[in-house]
């Protein structure tokens, strides 16, 4: 039962209550694995992990690269040495593992059953610590409380051009489900992360058109961009679907203390808008409707995400984004 212990040493950035995370761990590892993967926190060399683990050198030396493969384990490489360091939380653990190359089909199946009935409970359970959100939605490039920020388009050009490495990987909500067809190998790494996929095989190094190029295509293709809410360049931007993406799970119960909305709101010029409908179809947020009166499109402030989705779509060039102003936005509780 090393697997449980190992939820269990995590605590609550895995999900010590969980019955399917320790079959995700059983069948990615085997007893040793287990022990090695609880010897690494803190990071450490092959040696330290070893003496930690009561395990032989050699057999740590053989054991490190298939768990980095598998996405267990990473490395923290300097001058002096490479330590490793396993997994730090449950969202790592289900990004990582997803798009491991040739992932066996039996652990995707699992995941897809956590996502269906477990992963709610680690979202509550990780929302109930976080404190209430600051009084706005900022830039990423600021100090911020919550997870995650969705990001109009416009700000997705300057997390491009700031980045120094960019890479591609699978989106790992949808190559674990994939029930909605859309596009899968969109998920777009920055720097560190762009070269830990391009290390690990499970990334395509993209340059900076390339990767403008993508996000201009998810964006018609109806997926939403979404980054780290973090001070400094964040390390992933994903295309989320509606369908498959666990960004939304909690979102769609009213909450957005996990998914916050970016700095930008639609708006419809009532003068432009023809009624066509199309915009509505495109939201995930139930943040358009159609105005009984006028047979216009309207805008459900308070559910708007500012992803931009219904701009990229509208016919008449009815949508715009707007920059909100501090004092106009509060996000909600």
């Amino acid at each position: 039962m090393t697997e449980k212990t190992l939820c269990e040493q995590l605590g609550a950035t895995v999900q010590p209550t969980s019955k399917i995370v320790p079959k995700i761990l059983e069948e990615l590892t085997d007893e040793k694995e287990q022990m090695l993967l609880l010897a690494a926190a803190p990071p450490g060399t092959a040696q330290e992990l070893a003496e930690r683990a009561g395990l032989d050198l050699d057999a740590v030396e053989k054991m490190v690269d298939p768990l980095f493969t598998k996405g267990l384990l990473f490395k923290s490489k300097k001058k002096e040495a490479t330590r490793y360091y396993r997994f730090r939380n449950l969202m790592q653990l289900h990004d990582a593992t997803g798009v491991t190359i040739d992932a066996p089909r039996k652990v995707l199946d699992l995941w897809k059953e956590h996502t269906k009935t477990e992963w709610i409970q680690w979202v509550n359970q990780l929302e109930s610590a976080i404190p209430r959100p600051v009084l706005r939605v900022i830039p990423v490039n600021e100090s911020i409380e919550q997870t995650s920020q969705v990001l109009a388009f416009e700000d997705l050009k300057e997390l491009v051009d700031g980045a120094k490495t960019l890479a591609a990987t699978k989106c790992s909500c949808r190559a674990i489900d994939g029930a909605c067809g859309l596009p899968i190998d969109v998920c777009i790494q920055v720097d560190r992360a762009a070269e830990y996929a391009i290390e690990r095989g499970t990334g395509r190094e993209l340059t900076k058109p390339e990767t403008m190029a993508i996000l201009k295509q998810c964006a018609e293709d109806g997926l939403v961009a979404v980054s780290e809410n973090k001070r400094g360049l964040g390390m992933v931007i994903c295309n989320c679907c509606g369908d498959c993406c666990i960004n939304w799970t909690s979102l769609k119960q009213g909450s957005r203390k996990f998914a916050a909305p970016s700095r930008y709101r639609a708006t419809i010029a009532e003068d432009d808008c023809n009624g066509c409908e199309v915009c509505i179809e495109r939201c995930y947020f139930d943040a358009l409707a159609m105005d009984d009166e006028g047979g216009l499109a309207v805008i459900d402030e308070e559910n708007c995400m500012g992803c931009g989705l219904c701009q990229v779509v509208c016919p008449t060039e009815a949508i715009g984004m707007e920059l909100m102003r501090d004092e106009d936005f509060v996000p909600a509780a």
